[in-house]
């Protein structure tokens, strides 16, 4: 019965995970399907093999080779990771337990409400990362900082150069920045200028 109980609260945990969280906020079908398989897998095999004296390196070996096997195969982003790990520790949690305890509900719990928190599009929603690729070989980070500022339109906060052609006259660099308009230019102004540099030198891929 206990097991029956932390095989249904894995299962609400993981549906409001799945479809409640990631899926109307990033629209990807295949990771819906590799986290409800993940999750579904590795409670399966921890309520089998988890014992007392196993269930510990258990544990961690299916964290490990699954973490493996699933991150080698495909590229996935930042935030994908942090949902499969959070579908990985749901299974190994209802898993392992045995049985339902405060202890166990509430970690459930906080790795839903964690992953719900941190990935809300609210949570630093002007905050953007993008690499970009200019058809001008800049030298000077400060110049370059403020080129990118007005062909984003926004405040930079990092810039990271990765690559500077002098043959072809290229710049390949990575930028997070802040999107709004920066202080001191209007309307009309900011408009002109963005669109006129974009059309000429900008080849943008989002990160």
């Amino acid at each position: 019965m206990n097991q029956l109980m932390m095989i249904a609260a894995d299962l609400a945990a993981i549906a409001v995970l799945t479809f409640g969280v990631y899926f109307p906020r990033h629209h990807r079908r295949d990771l819906v399907t590799a986290f409800l398989g993940v999750n579904i897998g590795v409670l399966a095999v921890s309520a089998v093999l988890g014992s007392s004296t196993v269930g510990a390196g258990l544990g961690l070996g299916l964290f490990g080779v699954l973490s493996i096997i699933r991150l080698r195969s495909d590229e996935i982003a930042q935030h994908e990771v942090a949902y499969y790990f959070a579908a990985l520790a749901l299974g190994l949690l209802a898993g392992l337990s045995g049985s339902m305890s405060a202890a166990t509900a509430g970690l459930m719990l906080l790795v839903v409400a964690a992953l719900f928190v941190g990935d809300h599009p609210r949570l630093f929603r002007r905050h953007r990362q993008q690499t970009i690729r200019l058809d001008v070989a800049h030298t000077d980070e400060e110049a370059l900082r403020s080129h990118l500022e007005v062909l984003l339109g926004g405040r930079v906060v990092n810039l990271s150069i990765k690559h500077v052609d002098l043959v072809n006259d290229s710049t390949l660099a990575e930028v997070r920045y802040v999107a709004g308009r920066r202080p001191g230019h209007d309307g009309h102004d900011g408009h002109d200028g963005r669109d006129g540099l974009a059309e000429r030198d900008l080849a943008v891929t989002a990160a």
